[in-house]
């Protein structure tokens, strides 16, 4: 009982910090573009699939959060039939239930690709009875690898989070941001700055960060010059801005986080969140899915580059859920456009994909637990 009274204050007292995190759950959707008309379009480059190893040195974990079947379909028709995904030959799908519901929030799901634990929804790197469990990350750490974490949100928020921290409520966001302190991980980009340096304590966690060797940096430009050493990209306040007005470049941010985390010759492990198609997905806005479904999809590109020359990296690219529920019911290849319809404005039950590219890929096809992800990472990894 007295866990579970715990979980609850946790929770109420974080309530209102929360809100603030998760408004775009509730703003007006009077806006909402139920079809994309079409918009520019990119060149897909095809990789080599051979390999240089059995097992991966480097592992490049992709979420996109709320990313459906129905997204990828809606994002490859936008942009004229095809996706960097293409490259991946080794699919696979997740099912994403938590602990204690059908339907996973972003914090349990996140803390099960992180992890290998199903957990509560709302839970940060705890398992379902409040414990601090390990992350794939942490372990890479204690092995000497280099770690990285790049996300579209507030690097706070409940995918990275799921990753480095450890907490009973995802709101907690200055607790997240203080774990990030216990931790030796060599870069992140990301919103939240205000999470480190505006907090209720009076600490000022960018100013501590400096004192670790990390260099604190605000600007895109400035961050994509760095090329060695520890590195806390914070973009915005709190969340990124969508896609078409956000100042963080996700597919240049991974590029200069691969490059980093490169340096280490044990190798690396990263997590790459494209946050904000769960968010179009909310608002069941079928241009908000696309235009974040394409700027992930070419984060991905940034990777595959990286990974078919390196020939030691393996790629995973899945989603923690799916969101809006969203279905194609129009489209045309030749122009991009797409109509889109939703039957939710929260998070589903169903079953996302999985791809795999590199060595050890093939272990990462058919119906799988979401928790089953990490584990094969592990495995892989020799952890």
């Amino acid at each position: 009982m007295k866990l579970k009274s715990l979980i609850i204050l946790t929770l109420l007292i974080s309530f209102q910090q929360l809100y603030s995190q998760e408004n775009y759950k509730s703003l007006s959707k009077e806006d909402s573009t139920k079809t994309y008309l079409g918009g520019p379009k990119y060149d897909v480059k095809t990789y080599t699939q051979k390999f240089k190893t059995q097992k991966p040195r480097n592992v490049i974990m992709m979420i996109g959060d709320g990313m459906g079947v129905s997204a990828i379909f809606a994002g490859l028709t936008a942009n004229g039939g095809h996706l960097f995904l293409d490259n991946f030959k080794q699919v696979g799908f997740s099912k994403t239930q938590s602990s204690d519901n059908y339907i996973t929030d972003s914090a349990a799901g996140g803390t099960a690709l992180s992890a290998g634990q199903k957990t509560y929804n709302g839970a940060i790197g705890v398992n379902a009875k409040g414990v601090a469990i390990k992350t794939v990350l942490e372990m890479a750490e204690e092995k000497g690898l280099a770690t990285g974490l790049v996300s579209t949100s507030a690097i706070t928020h409940a995918t990275p989070a799921s990753y480095i921290a450890h907490q009973a409520s995802r709101g907690s966001y200055e607790d997240i941001a203080a774990d990030f302190l216990k931790t030796d991980i060599d870069v992140f980009i990301g919103g939240g700055y205000k999470h480190f340096s505006d907090r209720k304590d009076k600490r000022d966690l960018t100013k501590e960060l400096q004192q670790k060797g990390y260099q604190v940096l605000r600007n895109m430009d400035e961050i994509a010059q760095v090329k060695t050493g520890k590195l806390a990209g914070l973009t915005a306040d709190e969340h990124n801005d969508i896609a078409i007005k956000r100042k963080m470049n996700l597919p240049l941010s991974t590029e200069t986080a691969l490059n980093i985390l490169d340096q280490n010759k044990k190798g690396f492990f990263i997590m790459v969140e494209g946050s904000q198609i769960d968010w179009g997905g909310h608002q069941n806005d079928t241009r908000y899915v696309i235009i974040e479904m394409l700027d992930f999809d070419q984060a991905i590109g940034k990777a595959l580059e990286f990974a078919a020359k390196d020939g030691e990296t393996l790629i995973i690219v899945t989603a923690d859920h799916e969101t809006g529920g969203m279905a194609i019911v129009g489209g045309d290849m030749k122009t991009g456009m797409v109509k889109g319809a939703f039957t939710s404005g929260e998070h589903t039950a169903v079953m996302v994909p999985v791809f795999a590219y590199g060595p050890g890929s093939e272990n990462f096809t058919g119906i799988m637990e979401n928790t089953d992800i990490p584990k094969k990472i592990m495995k892989l990894l020799n952890f």
